[in-house]
């Protein structure tokens, strides 16, 4: 009875240890008697106790890398301290296992290295203009290598650019005299571009000004000439009017006393006049004379 309870034991024990349970997105390498033997896929996965182990257990997920701060020095000669953090994920666990002792150190190595090289060929203005390129020779630099390692670099983000304390005050009071430089243009162009529009608005009144008094002395002149016409049509009709009614029977003698009618008025208006000397004809019965004395009465009335 005994003897089978220990066989059972040792067979539960030997069950437990060859049955392994790879999590999703991991891999983990199995050798066999100290050799690579193969790598157990995400599932239930069977191995010979005491004859094969699980080297190596590697996540496949993206893994973030915090690379530490590190003084560079630019092109021109000046100190930058530059952290950031890098992206990367397993996809060659065997590599990842067999290629390096410690990968994530010579990631980080070769990553503080890069940046080292890739800032030492910039200025210092163009380290701040250029992060993106900046980012991306890392990426370049690391993923060669890394190929050897399993590793895939997925990126590079610097986090910080510290330059020195004297080099922040330059550069701050390089900024300050930047903006005001251009609060003092963007005033001049405000002030020149008052003076044209107030140019532009008394052009703009002026010509207006002097179009409507055009037409006002257009419309005047108008007015005028269609006034002189009128009166001029209308004496026209009135002599055609004249002219026709003396050519009727008895025109003539309707003129005549008409004639008549305005020598006796003006010959009663003359001689109200005290300083008028007229000279009246002695036969006051004949029409003719009368119409005749009329008529140089009108004539010494007009020289008046």
């Amino acid at each position: 009875m005994e003897v089978a309870i220990i066989i059972f034991v040792i067979a539960i024990i030997f069950i437990a240890m060859s049955v392994k349970i790879v999590p999703q997105q991991h891999a983990w390498i199995k050798e066999r008697l100290g050799r690579y033997a193969g790598t157990l896929a995400p599932g239930p996965r069977f191995i010979i106790p005491f004859v094969d182990k699980v080297a190596y257990k590697h996540s496949l997920k993206e893994i973030p890398l915090d690379v530490p701060s590190q003084i560079c020095i630019t092109r021109d000669n000046t100190q930058l301290q530059v952290d950031g953090i890098l992206y990367f994920q397993v996809t060659d666990p065997m590599r990842a296992s067999y290629g390096s002792s410690n990968y994530i150190m010579a990631v980080t190595q070769l990553a503080q290295t890069s940046l080292r090289s890739v800032i030492g060929k910039l200025e210092l203005d163009k380290t701040f203009e250029e992060r993106d390129m900046i980012n991306a020779q890392i990426v370049s630099a690391i993923d060669e290598a890394a190929l050897n390692w399993g590793v895939k670099v997925l990126r590079y983000e610097i986090k910080d650019l510290t330059p020195p304390a004297e080099i922040l005050r330059s550069m701050q009071a390089q900024i300050t005299a930047e903006r005001e430089k251009r609060a003092l243009i963007a005033a001049s162009e405000g002030r020149r571009q008052e003076q044209i529009n107030i140019a532009t608005g008394e052009r703009e009144a002026f010509i207006a000004r002097s179009e409507g008094e055009k037409q006002a002395a257009i419309n005047k002149a108008q007015g005028e000439a269609a006034s002189i016409t009128a009166v001029a049509d209308a004496t026209a009709q009135a002599l055609e009017r004249i002219a026709s009614a003396i050519r009727q029977p008895g025109g003539e003698q309707a003129v005549q006393l008409k004639v008549a009618e305005q020598a006796v008025d003006a010959y009663g208006k003359l001689a109200s006049d005290a300083t008028t000397t007229l000279v009246v004809p002695s036969n006051m019965t004949e029409v003719s004379s009368l119409i005749t004395s009329a008529m140089r009465m009108i004539q010494t009335g007009k020289g008046q």
